[in-house]
């Protein structure tokens, strides 16, 4: 019951600072439960004396932002999270978390020391020259520029990237906020269990998890340089493993311009309309390819070198899609370029994303009705992402269930899109992307293809035979446990039952308790903040 306390007033303090900032409109009223919504009716009049409605969406989701980002660096990468998941928050909220800038107030270089003393010992001192002023943080990290001697006696610039001191607490903390939230939503609230809220939270903390341990981002650049070093025109920082740990990332310094700065980039003599057909033709390549991809490629993670390379940095957050999406994705843009409406169709019923019962037919005139009103538009008019993002709003009408992989690859697409339309407005999205889908069609479905293909077959076929007599055996043992079981079934005492019965009673009450004490307790908070 205390825990249950402790968790709503930290919530409660949520929604303060929501009130505060003027976006409870962003808030789901509808889909929260009645004392929530009760606290909701009683705060949004209150603080919207002060700053009144949003005047427009860009506002909304300014407030939005600058809420979460009071909120701490926890609410921050949920935002960012949630961003992702249009399926989820809905297409407009996801639309005004993308907007979320994770930046922060630097820790001290003192901070920083301890760090490396901690993860190094008494070698730091020797690995590492002085940190100066941070170049850059974020909420769960920040970024220090410094030399190292190498063998020769010449130094090379590094870049070092040290977690925030006490972040994996901080965020243990807040997840335990989100799941109790999460929990008290699907319990209290049946419409809620429609978004599966503690899924959603297991998914957000696997992955803070993975960016809060600094070796996984240093084995995703590994795997992407390992992936693209034959690729013209792009590289990755490399990883100075001597130099890196759980709580520590360091990499070669990139001496490069921002895609973020068109001016400086033109002003160098880069071309402009060559580094944004580069940039759409190398995240396609990576992500049907690879099937491993860079997921936060905003103009800040990206830089063009003196030689004209396009460079990647902050690998914290990536994708990665298998074999079948792989090729989903590389059919359906193949598909769109030939405005072949029925192959899309085959493609999405051979996956088995879109019931079979619909029929192809129909579900090509739906992807036809998508596709058609792109003939005869000019090439910056036509938007690879937001056909994507209709696609996908069309194919809930024939119950395709939410892919999240599919999902962080379309919302990468659109910030990917978004830079390189910055550099060149006229860029033509499918002339750029024809050969990258035209050379992964004739590697995976051309004579080469199906040869691998085959071989891989017949390997999986090998393991199968291989495992015959295990699998016989374990359906030997469930048969047996099956018949024991018909013969006496599975039996719960009384005093058993009763302790169920005992133990759910005291979770709902608990947490209905819980809701109705901080509904009381934000409109009186709410109140005396006004007065």
């Amino acid at each position: 019951m205390i825990n249950a306390l402790t968790q709503t007033l930290r919530l409660a303090r949520v929604a303060i600072v929501l009130a505060r900032h003027g976006a409870l409109d962003s808030a789901l009223p509808g889909a929260l439960p009645a004392p929530a919504r009760g606290a909701l009716f009683l705060l949004r009049p209150l603080f919207a004396r002060r700053l009144g409605a949003a005047r427009d969406d860009a506002e909304r989701g300014r407030r939005l932002c600058a809420a979460i980002a009071t909120l701490g660096p926890s609410y921050i990468k949920l935002g960012q999270f949630l961003a992702t998941r249009a399926d989820i928050i809905g297409t407009d909220r996801a639309r005004d978390l993308s907007q979320l800038q994770d930046r922060m107030d630097p820790f001290s270089e003192a901070e920083a020391w301890s760090a490396l003393n901690a993860a190094f010992g008494a070698k730091a001192g020797e690995l590492f020259g002085e940190l100066g002023t941070p170049v850059a943080a974020a909420s769960i990290a920040q970024v220090h520029k410094t030399s190292v001697t190498e063998a020769d006696g010449s130094l090379r610039d590094i870049a070092v990237k040290i977690l925030r001191p006490g972040i994996e607490r901080r965020f243990a903390r807040d997840l335990e906020s989100f799941y109790f939230a999460a929990r008290l939503a699907a319990r209290l609230h049946p419409p809620a269990r429609r978004l599966r809220p503690v899924e959603v939270v297991d998914m957000l903390a696997r992955s803070v998890a993975f960016e809060m341990d600094l070796r996984m981002e240093a084995a995703a650049i590994s795997e992407v340089a390992e992936n693209s070093a034959g690729d013209e025109g792009f590289r990755v920082p490399a990883v100075d493993w001597t130099r890196s740990s759980k709580r520590v990332l360091t990499l070669d310094w990139i001496d490069g311009i921002p895609l973020s700065d068109a001016a400086a980039l033109a002003a160098a003599g880069h071309d402009l309309k060559r580094i944004a057909a580069l940039l759409i033709q190398c995240f396609l390549r990576h992500a049907m390819r690879d099937g491993f991809f860079h997921a936060d490629m905003h103009p800040g993670n990206l830089f063009v070198d003196a030689r004209g390379n396009l460079v990647a940095v902050d690998f914290g957050i990536t994708g990665r899609i298998g074999p079948k999406e792989q090729r989903f994705l590389a059919e359906l843009l193949w598909g769109f370029i030939r405005r072949d409406y029925h192959r899309i169709a085959e493609i999405h019923i051979e996956a088995g994303y879109v019931p079979g019962e619909y029929g192809v037919a129909t579900f090509a005139q739906a992807v036809r009705a998508i596709g058609e009103p792109l003939a005869g538009r000019r090439a910056d008019e036509i938007s690879m992402a937001r056909l994507l993002t209709q696609l996908f709003q069309v194919t809930e009408l024939f119950d395709m269930a939410a892919r999240p992989e599919l999902l962080l690859l379309q919302k990468t697409m659109v910030v990917v899109e978004g830079v390189a339309r910055s550099l060149d407005p006229e860029l033509d999205i499918w002339t750029t992307a024809e050969p990258v889908v035209r050379q992964w069609m004739e590697a995976s479905l051309g004579p080469e293809g199906r040869l691998h293909e085959a071989a891989e077959g017949a390997v999986t076929l090998g393991r199968f035979v291989g495992q015959i007599p295990s699998l016989l055996a374990r359906a030997e043992n469930v048969a047996g446990m099956m018949s024991d079981m018909a013969r006496s079934g599975v039996r719960l005492d009384d005093a058993t039952v009763d302790a169920i019965a005992r133990a759910r009673a005291r979770r709902d009450r608990g947490g209905r308790i819980a809701l109705w004490v901080a509904a009381l307790a934000l409109a009186a908070i709410a109140f005396n903040l006004v007065m």
